[in-house]
């Protein structure tokens, strides 16, 4: 068993990005406005921190982080009215969230790539899979085509690839027979200590501490990569509000894509520039 891997879920939390000693002041402050982002994980507070000191500084816009452990909930939260903005998502999962929730939110900015992945803490190569053995793939709609996807570019599955939302049982092929189990993405780096494999969103295996040396597969995005660029989403009657536009500007900067570089090295991208 390989060690040194962060289990668990993240609790919801309110973090606030702001420099110590600057004067609290509400949102409603004529200089200051407060801007509440959905973010999924910890993958992301060390990023936003920094762009929430630009824009404090820039344009007097102080960014509150809340945490979700879930995909669904920071879209509901966007649509009732708890969040100002989200960013976590791809452009396939919000397409089919938002239509979910009567299409209230609107993309208004994009913000990096991130690959899916598939690990193990059992086995180092994709070959040394046995026969029967168990893999976890996400659950959610576009997510597990996303995980199948993946898994065929493995050369493990082969699926029906007329089916909208696959899942597991439209598997057509599957020479190992192998257990795939269907569980909440935010479960998934946990499953591993007991799966032979796993697939996971890049999020998750970022707070987990998950290495380098425990992929076996990289999901290709270089063909066809419009559909899993991240964005930031705000309810639609504010999408066009000055200070969410000011803030996707500060996001979408070569201070940022550094930013992304130092933190996340190769398991994300910088993607509003991306063709």
């Amino acid at each position: 068993m390989k060690n040194g891997i962060k289990f668990g879920v993240v609790s919801a939390t309110a973090l606030l990005i702001a420099s110590a000693g600057l004067p609290i002041v509400t949102a409603n402050a004529a200089k200051t406005k407060t801007v509440t982002i959905g973010v999924v994980g910890d993958t992301s507070r060390e990023l936003w921190e920094r762009i929430g000191k630009r824009t404090q500084k820039e344009h007097g816009i102080k960014i509150k982080l809340k945490e979700f452990n879930d995909y669904v909930k920071p879209n509901q939260a966007l649509a009732d009215g708890s969040l100002d903005l989200n960013a976590f998502q791809t452009k396939i999962f919000f397409d089919d969230q938002n239509k979910k929730l009567g299409n209230k939110l609107k993309s208004i900015g994009k913000t990096v790539i991130v690959p899916m992945r598939m690990y193990s803490l059992k086995v180092d190569k994709v070959g040394d899979i046995k026969q029967g053995a168990s893999i976890v793939v996400p659950n959610d709609a576009t997510n597990e085509a996303r995980a199948l996807d993946v898994l065929v570019q493995a050369k493990l599955i082969k699926y029906n690839k007329k089916v909208t939302d696959p899942t597991v049982k439209d598997i057509t092929s599957n020479p190992k027979k192998l257990d795939i189990k269907e569980v909440d993405a935010g479960q998934a780096v946990s499953e591993l200590q007991t799966a032979d494999a796993g697939v996971i969103n890049g999020n998750f295996a970022h707070d987990a501490n998950l290495k380098d040396k425990d992929i076996l597969v990289e999901q290709n995005l270089k063909k066809n990569s419009a559909p899993y660029v991240n964005l930031i989403a705000a309810p639609k009657d504010k999408a066009n509000k000055k200070v969410y536009k000011q803030i996707v500007k500060a996001y979408q900067t070569k201070e940022t894509k550094a930013d992304i570089k130092e933190l996340f090295d190769n398991s994300q991208y910088a993607a509003w520039n991306l063709k």
